[in-house]
């Protein structure tokens, strides 16, 4: 009873912060405002640290969405945690995550982002290694570790710019475009993006992440930890151009990163981790979008994605809770038939991640494809951009054909239902955010009205390659005789393990480290230091204690001989 109250308090709180933010937001946007908040902590040397708040409607937007979906997992998780011995402190851990991100979303000051910053990072750790196992402490390690070296960047970034004064980075952006100097400091806030939002070289945390329970997931793989490096360019695209060298490093990674993931996703069997390379893939949309000049658009698509991405983990977790814990989407089956709400919602959030029409993805993506065929980019970035869409469609095809499409395949009779209907209507509130969310996005985000004309072949291309994408997944899913195949089987394990990007980034570092150290503890530990320490100080006392005990026990001549010299010299030093 107590732990019921908790939630329900928790999330009646979280809804109304979420009003009062939408709201706050709309007015903001419409009269074009926005409000500083400045306190005074301490002075030294003449840099002056404010911790300095900025309320505009981007911020209240997206605060309004974090608690929204936060108190939909808080809901969610009274009956998916029910049998937690510890739900309170899930809860305050979640309650405490959401905290540290809101204190990040409101910061424009270097050294308070890094306190929401770390904060998630250090937060995030406890949630994955929740239940306690060893692949979850392995993926915890990997995911603080990850997030360890955009922590380092960031403390880099503070000290770089004592040298200015200050740490309000907002009085600094348009320099960040004319002074090199000041362009390092923007360079080092990239590589911590980079490892937040998990591009390359930094993919590899966010899979494994996936130990953790789905509620965690749903929230962090939407709307928090993974959207803060999003969030965090989005808020220094002031001082980023487009000429710029590292911005077009940062389109190239985005790119490359959008592209792996979707690759992936289509070999992987682990619903959990398809839908988490799902998120990989429209994250490095939001960054290369954003690396072109478009960072409302960006922005909203963040917005955007994070309402049917938590919907489509929560379904996952229920589905995972049916079929017996069972993550393999090719044991699954007749979802459509047993869990008719289910398959709504998954049904739903997944034409949502394609751009079904009229459906929350559909009025940020197709405009994000439009104002790419109107830019004036290389075949490549096209490329990225056209052929990672056709990849999301074909592995959400994949995952619908697994679960919807196919019969039933459990190894024994087993009766699954959706008559939880603690979760189901938590999913159904997301569910309407979903469907209604964005073009109620798009309003607030996009005031007046504008339209994009394309005409020809350019009009018809995004259909294209959606249709091409339902073919691919559909084929993909009959394929079978890949894994007869010795070369197509190497080829597939190449394609679903990230292009063997764990082993490179994480592994091999690991290995080196563990060759190294072993190498050191040979040499070092149990070579010279032995030699020259406690073996050598050992040898030679033993032998001393040998040869003493010699002259006491056999030679009495010598031993009363030696304290005669020995008193003498006593004698002659008094």
């Amino acid at each position: 009873m107590y732990l019921n109250s908790i939630c329900w308090i928790s999330s009646i709180f979280l809804v109304s912060v979420s009003i009062t933010g939408f709201i706050s937001g709309g007015v903001l946007m419409i009269s074009d405002f926005s409000m500083f908040f400045e306190w005074e902590v301490t002075s030294m040397n003449s840099s002056f640290l404010f911790m300095t708040f900025y309320v505009d409607w981007m911020s209240l937007l997206f605060l309004g969405l974090v608690s929204l979906i936060s108190s939909v997992v808080i809901f969610y998780s009274k009956s998916y945690m029910s049998n937690e011995l510890n739900l309170s402190r899930f809860i305050g851990l979640v309650l405490l995550f959401v905290l540290s991100m809101i204190l990040m979303i409101f910061s424009m000051n270097l050294i308070s982002i890094l306190l929401g910053w770390d904060g998630l990072g250090l937060v995030s750790f406890c949630l994955v290694i929740y239940y306690q196992n060893v692949k979850s402490f392995n993926s915890g390690m990997l995911t603080v570790l990850s997030n360890r070296v955009g922590d380092v960047m960031l403390l880099f970034s503070i000290i770089w710019m004592f040298n200015y004064g200050g740490w309000n980075f907002l009085s600094y952006l348009e320099i960040f475009k004319m002074d090199k100097i000041m362009s390092g400091i923007l360079m080092l806030v990239i590589m911590a993006a980079m490892t937040k939002s998990a591009q390359i070289p930094f993919s590899a945390w966010l899979p494994a992440a996936m130990a953790a329970p789905t509620p965690v997931s749903a929230l962090v793989h939407s709307s928090t930890l993974v959207t803060a490096g999003v969030y965090l360019l989005v808020r220094f695209s002031g001082g980023m151009s487009v000429e710029m060298g590292t911005t077009k490093f940062l389109l190239i990674v985005g790119g490359m990163t959008m592209l792996m993931a979707g690759i992936s996703a289509n070999f992987e069997y682990d619903l959990k981790k398809i839908i988490a390379l799902s998120t990989l893939s429209q994250l490095g949309l939001m960054v290369s979008i954003l690396c072109l000049g478009f960072c409302e658009l960006a922005f909203f698509h963040l917005m955007a994605h994070a309402m049917f991405k938590a919907l489509l983990f929560m379904c996952a977790g229920l589905m995972i809770h049916s079929f017996l814990d069972s993550q393999d989407i090719r044991s699954m089956g007749g979802v459509s038939v047993g869990m008719p709400l289910v398959s709504l919602n998954l049904n739903v959030s997944n034409l949502a991640l394609c751009g079904m029409p009229f459906l929350a993805g559909f009025y940020s993506k197709d405009l994000i494809l439009e104002m790419i065929l109107m830019s004036n980019i290389n075949f490549l970035i096209f490329f990225f951009f056209f052929f990672s869409t056709g990849l999301t469609v074909s592995y959400t095809v994949r995952v619908l054909y697994y679960s919807n499409w196919g019969g039933t395949k459990f190894s024994s009779f087993y009766m699954f239902h959706d008559s939880d209907y603690v979760m189901v209507n938590g999913m159904m509130v997301l569910l309407v955010v979903s469907v209604v969310g964005g073009s109620g996005l798009s309003w607030l985000t996009f005031p007046f009205s504008f339209s994009v004309n394309l005409f020809g072949i350019k009009k018809m291309l995004i259909c294209l390659f959606i249709l091409s994408g339902v073919f691919l997944g559909g084929g993909l899913s009959y394929v079978s005789w890949v894994l007869k195949n010795k070369s197509l089987m190497k080829m597939t394990m190449f394609l679903s393990m990230m292009w063997f990007l764990p082993f490179l980034s994480v592994y091999s570092g690991s290995v080196l480290g563990l060759k190294s150290s072993n190498l050191l503890l040979k040499v070092f530990d149990l070579g010279w230091l032995e030699k020259l320490g406690g073996q050598s100080s050992y040898f030679y006392f033993h032998n001393f204690s040998n040869l003493n005990y010699y002259f006491q026990l056999n030679s009495l001549k010598i031993s009363l001989l030696s304290f005669f010299f020995f008193f003498l010299v006593v004698l002659c030093s008094m």
